[in-house]
């Protein structure tokens, strides 16, 4: 037998002018928060690639001044070659044999005449 709770948990029949009861809105599922890369993110672009040209042109700069300082030390170094190589000739003429004769004559020095030359043998015993 049917008992009066189990009437009243049927659900009797509503009327059509009575609202029907609206059923909780279902929570839309959270989507994942998108990073803004607009503006944003294209200036941090900008700005990385302004600092990484910026560095490559102070490379550049750099490495030019060197070159140049290079160049410079070059040239000074084949000025010293040809001064020194001027002034070996000056001293190998200095010291040449027909200058120091000459100069000897100019103070009296006359060459030794090759017959009175003697020589000495040093390899035989001195006599006492």
């Amino acid at each position: 037998m049917a008992s009066w709770h189990e009437a009243a948990a049927v659900a009797a029949p509503r009327p059509r002018s009575a609202p029907r009861p609206r059923p909780k809105p279902r929570a839309a599922p959270r989507r994942k928060a998108r990073a803004k890369t607009g503006v944003a993110g294209g200036l941090a672009w900008i700005i990385v690639a302004s600092v990484l040209l910026a560095g490559i042109v102070a490379l550049n700069v750099a490495v030019l001044r060197l070159n140049i300082r290079l160049d410079h030390m070059n040239t000074e170094r084949e000025e010293l070659r040809a001064e020194n190589a001027a002034l070996g000739a000056k001293l190998s003429g200095a010291v040449s044999s027909p200058r120091i004769q000459a100069l000897a004559k100019q103070r009296g020095f006359v060459p030794a005449d090759p017959t009175t030359i003697g020589y000495v043998d040093l390899s035989s015993p001195r006599p006492r």
